[in-house]
C-alpha cells in the first residue's frame, strides 16, 4: 500500500465485542435500570393474552362466572397499564444511558483525534477523520439511542414470549419456534457478510469526503489550470464507488427483511393450524389456542424489532470500529526521560516521504539554546522537511535528533509542545472572538498579556475593531485576511513562550517590511529562546546567528552570514542574487 493510499486503521470484530462490553461495564447502575424496566414491562405484556384465555375458557365452561370474568378485565387492563408506563421508563432510562455513552465515546475520540500525530493526520488525509468524526459517530449514535435499546427489549420480549407459550402449551410453542427458526439462516447469512459490506460503505464515504474536501481546498489551484473537469471527473468516480457500496449493503437488506416478514406472518398462522386441530382433538382448550394466537400476534413485533434494527446495529458496528481504530495508532510519543537541555542534535539523519528513496542525506547539525539559526537554500532543498523533524512531526528513518539528550520522537506531547513550537505557512482561525483564538495557546492569559502577544507580532489592525478582543471571527462574521490570520498564528506563539520556536516560512504572506518589523519584535519577545528559521528571504538569514545552508537533502555550508559572504561559496551568490548584484 503506498502513502496515498494509507488508512487509518480499523478495528476488528474482536476489538469492537470488547468496546461494547465497556460501554455497558463503565455505567453498570444504569445498564442495571435498562434491564429491570425492560423485563418488568416485557413480563407486563404477557399478562393479557394469558387472562384472555382464562376468560375464553371460563366463558366456554357454559357456566360462566360473570365477577371472575370482570375481574380479569380489570387485570387485563391493569397489566395493559403496566406495559405502557413500564415500556415508556424502559425507554426512558435506555435513552439517558445512550446518551451518556455517546458523549464518554465522543469525548475519547476527539482526545485519540487530537493525539495523533501529525504525520498520521497527514498521510490519513482530512476526509478519513471527517467522516468518522460526523458520520460515524452519528451512525453510533443513533444505534445507541434508537437501535441497541430496540434489540434488547426485543430480544428479551422475544425470549420471555415463547417461555409463556411454552408454559401454556408445549406443543403450539414448538410450532412457532419452528416457523421462525427459518431466520436463524437468513440472519447468519447476513451478518456473515454485513460487517464488510459496511466497512467498505464508510471508506467510500471517507474517499468522497476526501475529494470534496482537496477540491474546496484547492479551488484557486483548480480555476488557474482549469482542472475542473479533472475534479468532476474524480468527484464522479467516487460518488460511483459509493454507488456500488451502497447497492451492496441494500441487497443485504432486501434478502434481510423479506424473510422477516415471512417468518412473522408464518408464526402466528402455524400456530393457528395446529391449534384448531388440537383443539378439535381435545389435547388443547379454546382458551390456550386463544392465549397461543396472541402470544404468536405479539412475538411478531418484537422479532421484527431485532431484525430490522439489525441492519442500523450492524452499521454502527462498522462504525464503531473506525471510531475505536484510532486507539490503534501508535502514540506521538512513548515518553521519556525529561531532556537535561535544550540543545538540538541532529545525527545522521535520513528521511524518506515514500519507499527507500530519501530527501535528507545523512544530515548533521547542532542548534545551541538561544541561538537564531537561519536555514536557506532553494525550494525541494529539504529545509520544511528538517523543520518537521526537529519539531517532531515526522521521524527520521535512520540516524537521532535528539534535545537535551533525548530522542525528540520520545517525548510526550505535552513535553515536546513546551519545548518546541513549528510555525509553518498554514495557518488557521477558529470559529470564536480573538481572544478565544489566542487562549488557545495560553488559557489562562490575561487580556494585557495578550495584546502585548498582538502588539510584538505588529498586529496593530486588532485596536481598531469594533469590540476588540471580544470581536467574533469566522464566515458569518468578521474575516481576516491572510497577512492578520499569520499575524494570529504568530502571537499564539508568543503566549505559548516555548523554549524552541521553529519559524517555517511563518512570515511568507506578510508585505516584506510588515514582515521584518514583525520578525525583529518576535526575536526580541523571544529572547533567550532558540529560534530557528526556514526561509526564502535572506533579510532572515542576515540577522541570525548562523546560517545553513541546505541544498539537494544535504547541508552544504554552515556558518555566520559575514563568514559565508566572505566564503564566496553558494551563500554568497544566493546573497549577491537576492541583492541584484
Amino acid at each position: 500500500m503506498t502513502d496515498t493510499e494509507w488508512r487509518l486503521p480499523v478495528a476488528d470484530a474482536r476489538g469492537v465485542r470488547r468496546a461494547a462490553r465497556d460501554i455497558v461495564r463503565v455505567d453498570p447502575g444504569a445498564t442495571a435500570l435498562v434491564v429491570v424496566a425492560t423485563c418488568l414491562a416485557s413480563l407486563a405484556g404477557l399478562g393479557a393474552p394469558w387472562l384472555i384465555g382464562r376468560i375464553v375458557n371460563n366463558v366456554e365452561s357454559g357456566t360462566p362466572d360473570t365477577s371472575t370474568v370482570d375481574l380479569l378485565a380489570v387485570a387485563i387492563v391493569a397489566f395493559a397499564v403496566a406495559h405502557m408506563v413500564l415500556t415508556r421508563f424502559a425507554h426512558y432510562f435506555a435513552y439517558r444511558f445512550a446518551e451518556r455513552s455517546l458523549a464518554r465515546l465522543r469525548e475519547e475520540f476527539v482526545d485519540r483525534t487530537l493525539a495523533l500525530p501529525t504525520s498520521v493526520v497527514e498521510r490519513a488525509g482530512t476526509g478519513d477523520l471527517m467522516s468518522r468524526t460526523t458520520a460515524d459517530v452519528a451512525t453510533v449514535g443513533g444505534a445507541l439511542r434508537d437501535a441497541v435499546p430496540e434489540v434488547f427489549m426485543g430480544t428479551l420480549q422475544t425470549v420471555l414470549i415463547l417461555g409463556a407459550m411454552l408454559l401454556v402449551s408445549p406443543p403450539l410453542a414448538v410450532c412457532a419456534m419452528v416457523s421462525v427458526s427459518g431466520l436463524w439462516f437468513a440472519a447468519r447469512w447476513y451478518l456473515k457478510r454485513a460487517r464488510t459490506a459496511y466497512l467498505a460503505e464508510g471508506a467510500a464515504t471517507s474517499d468522497l469526503s476526501e475529494s470534496i474536501a482537496a477540491t474546496v481546498d484547492g479551488a484557486r489551484t483548480i480555476e488557474a489550470f482549469d482542472l475542473g473537469a479533472r475534479r468532476v471527473a474524480d468527484g464522479d468516480a467516487r460518488v460511483g464507488e459509493g454507488f456500488l457500496t451502497r447497492v451492496r449493503t441494500l441487497f443485504l437488506r432486501c434478502v434481510l427483511f423479506p424473510a422477516v416478514d415471512f417468518a412473522s406472518i408464518a408464526a402466528m398462522v402455524a400456530v393457528l393450524l395446529a391449534g384448531g386441530v388440537l383443539y378439535v382433538r381435545d389435547l388443547v382448550s379454546l382458551g390456550a389456542v386463544i392465549s397461543a394466537g396472541l402470544y404468536a400476534m405479539q412475538l411478531i413485533n418484537p422479532v421484527n424489532q431485532v431484525l430490522m434494527w439489525m441492519e442500523q446495529v450492524q452499521r454502527s458496528g462498522a462504525s464503531l470500529a473506525r471510531l475505536k481504530g484510532l486507539g490503534e495508532v501508535a502514540p506521538a510519543a512513548v515518553g521519556a526521560e525529561a531532556p537535561r537541555d535544550d540543545r538540538l542534535e541532529v545525527t545522521g539523519v535520513r528521511y524518506a516521504y515514500s519507499g527507500d528513496r530519501d530527501v535528507l542525506h545523512g544530515v548533521d547539525l547542532s542548534v545551541r539554546p538561544g541561538e537564531r539559526l537561519a536555514i536557506v537554500g532553494p525550494s525541494g532543498a529539504g529545509k520544511s522537511t528538517l523543520g518537521r523533524l526537529l519539531a517532531g512531526v515526522d521521524v527520521p528513518r535512520a540516524g537521532r535528533i535528539t534535545v537535551g539528550g533525548t530522542p525528540v520522537a520520545l517525548l510526550s506531547p505535552e513535553e515536546l509542545r513546551r519545548r518546541i513550537v513549528l510555525v509553518t505557512q498554514e495557518h488557521h482561525v477558529f470559529l470564536g472572538t480573538v481572544r478565544d483564538n489566542l487562549a488557545i495557546a495560553a488559557p489562562h492569559a490575561r487580556d494585557d498579556e495578550i495584546l502585548a502577544a498582538l502588539a510584538a507580532v505588529d498586529a496593530t489592525w486588532v485596536r481598531d475593531l469594533p469590540q476588540g478582543l471580544d470581536t467574533e471571527l469566522g464566515a458569518n462574521a468578521m474575516t481576516l485576511d491572510a497577512p492578520q490570520a499569520q499575524q494570529l498564528a504568530l502571537a499564539r506563539v508568543v503566549l505559548a513562550d516555548p523554549h524552541t520556536v521553529i519559524l517555517d516560512e511563518a512570515t511568507a504572506l506578510l508585505d516584506p517590511a510588515t514582515a521584518r518589523h514583525a520578525e525583529r519584535a518576535m526575536a526580541a519577545v523571544l529572547a533567550g529562546r532558540t529560534v530557528i528559521a526556514i526561509a526564502h528571504r535572506l533579510h532572515t538569514a542576515h540577522y541570525a546567528d548562523r546560517v545553513a545552508v541546505m541544498a539537494e537533502g544535504r547541508i552544504t555550508e554552515l556558518g555566520s552570514h559575514t563568514e559565508l559572504v566572505a566564503e564566496g561559496g553558494e551563500y554568497a551568490a544566493l546573497w549577491h542574487h537576492w541583492h541584484g548584484d
